[in-house]
């Protein structure tokens, strides 16, 4: 059984477009998604239509949670005021109202292992949790909570919400980010050891092949990495009259997230530097 576990499509239609293809292409059996249609690119409805009867799983991503809910935008800058009105009139109400009541996680037996998908973290749907963090931190990924279907430690968690794709081993256990279909980015930077952006731009998804349901250690289970071109100049080319294009430009063409100085901040109290 090969299933492809997609996440944080954000609007972007051309990226999805070449992901569901390659998907195809593959014959890959079934797709499992990990939120976020909502936020930054103009195709929120296409893509969620595109989408809704294709996935076996949708699970809600932290920005469909704060856009098709109803934030409370008391003391907030007009800047956010104005972008959560404007990603408002991206989706129709039934598709807020589908949005927001999707499962926080989904769990399956795969080849024996417990397989536990989240947006970001078990413990909230917009924790970060990125592959420099220390091992304390990362082993709260296995760990279950009130949020999980089950109480059992998982030994493989895949979450996106990053838009950073990963695959970490730790105490015998797996943690994989699938990246971002539609805004992949990196925040590991640095001009000097920088390669081709083009690395990190193109659309990112998993392959989980295994057995499905099996409770059997004695299967064989792989994970693979997916990464696809797609027309950015096309998507952004659709996107000139959104209010968010410099950014969203710096993102698709560049990879680079659009505040950087927070993460630079975050690191630097952590002690490292790129």
């Amino acid at each position: 059984m090969k299933i492809a576990i997609i996440s944080d499509i954000h609007g972007n239609l051309e990226a999805l477009k070449a992901v569901l293809k390659d998907i195809e292409e593959r014959r890959i059996d079934k797709i499992y998604c990990l939120g976020d249609f909502l936020a930054r690119g103009n195709f929120q409805q296409e893509c969620f239509d595109l989408l809704k009867d294709r996935c076996e799983v949708i699970i809600q991503g932290n920005c469909d949670e704060h856009f098709a809910g109803n934030p409370d935008l008391t003391n907030q800058s007009e800047i956010e005021i104005n972008r959560v009105k404007w990603n408002k009139t991206k989706t129709n109400p039934e598709t807020q109202e589908f949005l927001r009541n999707l499962p926080f996680c989904h769990e399956f037996y795969m080849s024996g292992r417990l397989v536990r998908l989240v947006h970001a973290h078990p413990q909230s749907i917009g924790k970060v949790v990125a592959s420099l963090d220390n091992p304390d931190k990362l082993y709260e990924m296995f760990l279950p909570t009130e949020n999980t279907v089950s109480q059992n430690k998982a030994d493989i968690v895949i979450c996106g919400h990053t838009h950073m794709p990963y695959i970490q081993k730790l105490y015998n256990r797996y943690i994989i980010n699938t990246g971002a279909v539609g805004n992949q980015l990196d925040v590991y930077r640095n001009i000097e050891k920088d390669g081709d952006c083009r690395n990190t731009t193109n659309a990112s998804y998993l392959v989980l092949s295994g057995n499905l349901d099996s409770r059997s250690y004695d299967d064989s289970i792989s994970f693979e990495l997916v990464n696809v071109p797609y027309d950015i100049d096309k998507e952004l080319k659709n996107n000139i009259d959104n209010p968010e294009y410099d950014a969203l430009y710096a993102e698709l063409k560049k990879g680079q997230y659009r505040d950087m100085k927070r993460i630079e901040e975050y690191y630097q109290q952590r002690g490292i530097k790129f």
